[in-house]
């Protein structure tokens, strides 16, 4: 059975505030202009949310939940319980269909996304918070932060300083071999040469050749610390994605000076603040994903249509994780910040758009 939730209440904090003068309320032309614009009809039927309600994940679905009702607090968001399983994903999948339910949201995983888009098979749009984009599809977003997105966003912005050589440090975990993949696919779009260096730790570091230009840390483990510490000494720019973030004086003390790519930590920020306020305790990523797909249904809402047609018509939605765009693949392009490392912590420099 599905779950409902609740209406939450906030304050009406944006009152447009707009009021023609006196003179023109007479107009007939500027009342035909009125009627003609006038604001469309909220779409209110239900959209789903699979999550995983029970079992060893559960509190992720809740965290999860909350958020979305921060950005989209209206009666019409329904949870289902995935359970965390493919299986349960295809079967809440079944039930928001039989609710008539018009967008789905989520579920978690990539084996679940995959369950519950056979089971959808197209009928409603599906916008899942998976990072795994081989199981993207026409009708089913990958709406989590990809490797791709951040390795594409930094190697722009490297581009745009006069970068033209990198090698990219590959720790062989599933997130560096995606990068790799990534960087290798957008490099002759922009321009820019690279190379692959795998390292793995407690073995000799391999010789990287020939220097390059800058480094690019897919993450940040000892292995990979290691040798960009290793490459360093030698002047290089070191570049990161959001996943070499890390607040360790020892880490700091080896990214300082680096760049990296990252949804923007201020804007993080401030979600994670009005989720403490209203909920207590510290959201996650995947809370600000959740976040994010509540407000991007609000819009929806907002303009009377909640179909993939009108998803993808917006150009942009203005998102905690980086400014989205939906394509018609089932890829999403979003606007990720550049932060520049220093010995304190990391500071916004510039934007830059991964795709």
């Amino acid at each position: 059975m599905p779950i409902r939730t609740p209406a939450f209440h906030r304050r009406d904090v944006l009152k447009s505030g707009l009021l023609l003068p006196p003179a023109l309320l007479a107009s007939p032309s500027v009342l035909a202009v009125s009627v003609q614009d006038k604001k469309p009809k909220r779409d209110k039927r239900q959209v789903a949310m699979l999550l995983p309600l029970s079992g060893p994940r559960a509190a992720l679905g809740l965290s999860m939940r909350q958020a979305a009702l921060l950005a989209d607090s209206g009666p019409e968001i329904t949870a289902y319980d995935t359970g965390g399983t493919a299986a349960g994903a295809a079967l809440a999948a079944r039930n928001a269909l039989k609710a008539k339910s018009a967008m789905i949201l989520g579920p978690v995983t990539a084996e679940e996304m995959t369950a519950a888009a056979r089971e959808v098979a197209g009928r409603v749009p599906v916008v899942a918070f998976s990072n795994n984009s081989v199981v993207r599809a026409p009708g089913s977003w990958v709406f989590g932060i990809t490797p791709s997105q951040v390795t594409s966003a930094i190697l722009r912005y490297a581009r745009s300083r006069g970068i033209r050589n990198v090698v990219v440090i590959d720790d062989a975990s599933p997130w560096s071999a995606a990068a790799a993949l990534a960087a290798g696919k957008v490099q002759g779009e922009i321009g820019i040469d690279v190379r692959v260096l795998t390292v793995t730790e407690g073995q000799p570091l391999p010789v990287a050749g020939d220097a390059p230009d800058a480094v690019l840390l897919p993450g940040s483990g000892e292995a990979v610390l290691a040798a960009a510490r290793n490459l360093k000494e030698t002047g290089i720019q070191l570049l990161g994605t959001v996943q070499a973030l890390d607040h360790r004086p020892a880490a700091l003390e080896v990214l300082n000076g680096a760049w990296l790519a990252s949804p923007d930590p201020a804007a993080f920020g401030r979600f994670a603040g009005e989720y403490r306020a209203r909920h207590g305790g510290d959201p996650g990523a995947l809370a600000a994903l959740a976040y994010d797909a509540g407000g991007i249904v609000k819009v929806l809402r907002g303009k009377g249509e909640i179909s993939e047609k009108a998803l993808l018509a917006e150009t942009s939605y203005p998102c905690v994780t980086g400014n989205a765009r939906f394509r018609s693949d089932g890829s999403v392009a979003r606007e990720l910040a550049i932060l520049l490392a220093g010995p304190q912590g990391y500071e916004p420099v510039a934007v830059s758009l991964g795709a």
